[in-house]
């Protein structure tokens, strides 16, 4: 497999090596495909129990809730969007900015 970077992203491996906080190459690819792998897999674990969810809500199981629950909820959710938005790494974000 062949992996071309950007100019401004050889500069950035370039930078870590010299630094010392990488000691070749391959370790910024390495280091990218676990962050994209945990990214995933908090993914496909988020996925899951949104599924769960639905099935349960499926079989009956909701409940009523109150004005004061739901905004509580409302709000909770939007925190959740804001943390999973966080993990979606920019387009000009690069590995050192998070």
């Amino acid at each position: 497999m062949e992996v071309r970077l950007t100019s401004d992203q050889e500069a950035l491996v370039r930078q870590a090596i010299e630094s010392g906080r990488l000691h070749r190459a391959e370790d910024a690819v390495e280091e990218a495909l676990l962050l994209w792998e945990e990214r995933e897999r908090k993914r496909a674990e988020f996925l899951a129990t949104l599924d769960d969810a639905k099935v349960s809500l499926a079989r009956g199981e909701g409940r009523n809730i109150t004005q004061q629950a739901h905004d509580s909820a409302l709000r909770a959710s939007l925190r959740l969007r804001q943390m999973y938005s966080a993990l979606q790494p920019s387009k000009t974000q690069s590995l050192y900015s998070r």
